[in-house]
């Protein structure tokens, strides 16, 4: 699991029909600082996090695919958490 940054959303006109009605945003995995690191990642949102909000980030296939609730769903990056506010990671 990772922090990350929600950056953009994508608009996928055909997708797989275990992720109809999923939305899709980017991710910037980020350290405890904010920094980016990392590529971008193309997630599946199972919390209603917005452009802007700092997320959880899981990329294990298995473990994103069960934050949906979405058995068998070709899932390889999920948002599953909201990172309200806190204090930096030392």
């Amino acid at each position: 699991m990772r922090l990350a940054r929600v950056i953009g959303s994508v608009v996928a006109t055909r997708k797989n029909r275990s992720l109809d009605g999923a939305k899709l945003l980017l991710a910037q995995p980020i350290d405890a600082d904010g920094r980016s690191v990392g590529g971008t990642q193309l997630a599946v949102d199972a919390v209603g996090a917005g452009v802007g909000e700092t997320v959880l980030l899981v990329l294990e296939g298995r473990a994103a695919g069960s934050a949906l609730g979405r058995r068998g769903a070709p899932v390889d990056a999920a948002l599953i958490g909201i990172v309200d506010a806190g204090e930096p990671i030392r």
